[in-house]
């Protein structure tokens, strides 16, 4: 075999590999998102928010706030234009936004509810997304934009089911609410039954799905990806029990109206963010939790363990040829995807 194709071989077998990276903080780190290959954002506790231009070599320091405030979820739409999101009761939870690659924020949206709690955010677009907040009184908080956050306006009660008791959004990864084009999706837990609330009007109406997944105080769904309106993947688990891999991820074929539960060769662990991989020739996705990574070429019905580090948070860049974790500590890596997720048609 030439030297070139035994190479190629060997990256191959390995499959994703990953780089750990300096941020140069300590925070602990739940949001972030890939402008492209070079280009990524990340954020989290103590108004930390980081942008690095070159591959994660070097990350630099943004001051978007100095209220003690922690940035949970971060959404990069292009080069200029970021949201950041910070979560707490109150006033504590807000929006953010830059159109200069973050040389000057705009405060969009501050809680004016005591009991208000923003978890995460997802965006079609630059100008039309949707956050998802525990539930108050029964009922489910949902905000909504088309307007790029000009005005953020709340679903009404009356259009969203009933929540049950404690039934959340875990403010963990930034990634339990998706949009595929006018639908939504956002993975709940805290409750007795881990729930899909699901819109294909862009959250002007609303349905929910129950789903097999574990739920509990500490357990229910923490990520949600979809690859088209009817192909998508859920994990969870318990974050207490990080290393426990039971009844925490499920598929769905149909939009999220029902949703199979993986028994076999699933997720090694607690999960936190799940990632479909742009272009890769087979439906394919990344899944990172705090004690280590797994990855998916069959739409998820089976995975394998990705050596390497945890890990909150992950996003991947649009070529798919490149991801960014972030997580506890500072931690923060690059994973580089391998030669049989070459650009191509993903398979149906």
């Amino acid at each position: 075999m030439k030297a070139a194709a035994f190479g190629a071989a060997l990256l191959l077998a390995a499959g994703p590999q990953w780089t750990s990276q300096t941020s140069g903080v300590r925070a602990t780190l739940r949001g972030v998102s890939a402008v492209s290959d070079t280009e990524a954002w990340a954020s989290g506790s103590g108004d930390t928010v980081l942008h690095t231009i070159d591959a994660g070599a070097t990350w630099t320091k943004v001051t978007v706030a100095s209220d003690g405030l922690d940035f949970r979820d971060i959404d990069a739409i292009d080069h200029a234009t970021v949201y950041a999101l910070s979560i707490g009761n109150g006033p504590k939870s807000r929006i953010y936004r830059t159109t200069d690659a973050g040389a000057t924020w705009t405060r969009q949206f501050v809680g004016e509810d005591p009991k208000l709690f923003l978890d995460a955010m997802t965006f079609a677009d630059a100008r039309h997304g949707v956050v998802i907040g525990d539930s108050i009184d029964g009922h489910f908080t949902v905000l909504r934009t088309e307007d790029g956050g000009a005005h953020w306006t709340p679903v009404p009660a009356e259009a969203l089911p009933a929540a049950q008791p404690d039934e959340g959004a875990f403010a963990a990864s930034g990634t339990n609410v998706a949009m595929w084009g006018t639908h939504v999706w956002i993975g709940t837990g805290a409750a007795p039954r881990a729930r899909v609330l699901r819109s294909s009007d862009g959250g002007t109406t609303w349905a929910i799905a129950d789903t097999p997944l574990a739920s509990g105080a500490s357990s229910g769904i923490f990520s949600v990806a979809f690859r088209d309106a009817d192909h998508g993947v859920i994990v969870g688990g318990d974050y207490n029990k990080v290393n426990e891999a039971v009844n925490n991820v499920a598929v769905t074929s149909d939009g999220g109206v029902t949703w199979k539960l993986v028994t076999e060769h699933g997720v090694s662990g607690f999960r936190s963010a799940v990632a479909y991989v742009p272009h890769a020739a087979a439906p394919t996705l990344v899944a990172v939790g705090p004690q280590g990574a797994d990855w998916s070429t069959d739409d998820g019905r089976t995975w394998t363990p990705i050596d390497g580090p945890g890990f909150h948070t992950f996003s991947l860049s649009p070529s798919g040829r490149v991801g960014f974790g972030a997580g506890g500590r500072g931690a923060v890596g690059r994973l580089v995807m391998t030669p049989a997720l070459a650009p191509g048609r993903a398979g149906r």
